[in-house]
């Protein structure tokens, strides 16, 4: 359930309150560009369709209806059936260079050390991208967002038993599917510098 000052400030912007919905843009303009952003892969599609996110809240927040989960599970939802609309409309993955995904550094370890936990990164997250739908969703929701089981359900509408169990299904999934492609080689690839 919504705390009482984001109830008042919902209530606000759903009565037209311009004011009201950019506060509630800003508490989760971040969030809900972050889960864009690691669905789509690169930064000015999760930029467009974060702002249809907010979009299409603010021309619809006037039927949201608190229904006793957290206002950013509808803005969750939003965003999963935009992402999901955007990747039918696609025929193939974007992909970006890797010197537009955040750069990671590793103290104290050799270069070529960082390169391979990175390459390896960049593997696992093409093997992500490649999962359904629900399941990317499920993973950034748990990863990214740090949420907890319950929370993921709210966001998803199952129950927390659903995403224990959608989540463990998940898990061995991705370890097959990386058995199967064999990381190690994934990352040797020619375009192993871009994520897809």
């Amino acid at each position: 359930m919504p705390e009482p000052e984001e109830q008042d400030t919902l209530l606000r912007a759903s009565q037209g309150d311009l004011e009201a919905f950019g506060v509630l843009y800003e508490k989760y303009v971040e969030r809900i560009f972050n889960y864009v952003y690691y669905r789509t892969g690169n930064v000015p599609d999760a930029e467009d369709l974060t702002a249809r996110v907010f979009y299409r809240a603010l021309h619809h927040i006037h039927t949201y209806t608190d229904r006793g989960v957290p206002f950013s599970a509808w803005l969750y939802r939003i965003a999963h059936n935009l992402v999901a609309n955007w990747h039918r409309d696609r025929s193939r993955h974007q992909e970006i260079p890797l010197s537009d995904a955040p750069t990671l550094h590793y103290k104290g370890e050799p270069p070529e050390v960082a390169l391979m936990q990175t390459q390896e990164r960049d593997g696992l997250l093409r093997l992500i991208r490649h999962l359904p739908s629900e399941r990317q969703h499920l993973l950034i929701l748990k990863f990214v967002e740090h949420m907890s089981n319950a929370e993921i359900g709210e966001t998803m509408g199952r129950s927390e038993g659903a995403v224990k169990s959608l989540y463990h299904r998940t898990l061995l999934a991705l370890r097959d599917e990386m058995e199967d492609s064999d990381l190690e080689e994934l990352t040797r690839q020619p375009n192993a510098g871009q994520l897809g």
